[in-house]
């Protein structure tokens, strides 16, 4: 009961803070609006001629005949019914766009997080493991796929295996069922991962190495435990802390990744979405993908609050030990 308590409060407390984190941070994405010189309609259709009708139809939809306040309970309003306003540019429900094109982004960034942690973790765990010449190995490539941007690995990844060798289309994601769309995909999905990768790999390959050097892993040594059961029950379980706050600061941020790859490779996803608004101006849709970025990030780092406890014990342990 007292465990069952303690964690309705923890997660009671987690789920006010992250409320408060959305609120102020959809404040700060409408309020954005507001920050634009000049007068925020002619910047939102970009200097283009209207009717006096048609403008004060703008001022009315967004807000600008109204206070801030009213503005923006109006906009939260909508949000909260998921309804983002309509796009500029494509005369469409922003919600719905964003929408349909998840159909690409989600994909994308599901194939890119299993490259990272499969490769980065694994590659992690072996070095350690090995150490010697694997280890010096590991650090240099992890630094070098931590080094090198999204847009730079997607150019190259272009020239060489799309135009140079043509094993893999350059644009598009596929129409032609599950294996057209993995292969399509398979480019991007490392152009995305790379960076993660690397981080992966440093931060694993540190905590596995600690691991394995501690007094029980010695002790399950002693009493003949190797191979696989001593690095599963002894190293990885007790190495899981560290990673999942990373892993999850690093999932987010395949999503804030995608803009660039999907632009380069010709992906109609989410950030290509985005990146097209934001030339545009089409404000409704920066906000809309602005505040679902955001959304996500809380979401992840909530959660990581709350399983950490439950994958370490002695996270909880630290906390009710500190004054």
């Amino acid at each position: 009961m007292t465990m069952a308590r303690t964690f309705a409060t923890r997660l009671g407390l987690r789920a006010l803070g992250a409320a408060v984190t959305i609120l102020l941070a959809s404040l700060l994405v409408y309020g954005s609006l507001f920050l634009m010189p000049g007068d925020p309609v002619l910047a939102l259709t970009g200097g283009r001629r209207l009717t006096p009708e048609q403008i004060e139809a703008l001022r009315h939809a967004y807000g600008f005949d109204r206070s801030f306040a009213q503005g923006y309970l109006d906009w939260a309003g909508g949000v909260l019914h998921l309804d983002f306003g309509t796009s500029l540019t494509y005369q469409s429900d922003v919600g719905a766009l964003i929408t349909s094109r998840l159909d690409v982004s989600a994909p994308l960034i599901a194939y890119a997080a299993s490259l990272a942690l499969l490769f980065g973790l694994g590659l992690a765990l072996l070095s350690a493991v090995k150490g010697g010449r694997v280890n010096r190995a590991m650090a240099v490539v992890a630094s070098t796929a931590t080094a090198t941007p999204p847009f730079v690995s997607a150019i190259v990844l272009l020239a060489v295996f799309a135009v140079g060798l043509g094993w893999f289309p350059s644009t598009g994601a596929g129409d032609g069922g599950p294996a057209d769309r993995l292969w399509h995909l398979t480019l991007p999905a490392i152009a995305m991962a790379l960076v993660s990768f690397g981080v992966l790999s440093r931060v694993g390959h540190a905590a596995f190495t600690e691991e394995l050097r501690r007094e029980h892993v010695e002790v399950a040594r002693s009493r003949g435990v190797g191979g696989a059961a001593l690095i599963t029950r002894h190293v990885v379980r007790n190495a899981l802390a560290p990673l999942v706050t990373v892993i999850g600061v690093l999932l987010v941020s395949l999503f804030a990744g995608t803009a660039v790859v999907e632009t380069a490779f010709g992906l109609d996803g989410v950030g290509s979405l985005l990146i097209s608004s934001v030339s545009r101006r089409d404000f409704p849709v920066v906000q809309g993908i602005a505040l679902i970025a955001v959304v996500l990030f809380v979401i992840v780092n909530t959660l990581v609050d709350l399983v950490l406890p439950l994958v370490d014990p002695r996270a909880a342990a630290g906390r009710k030990a500190a004054p």
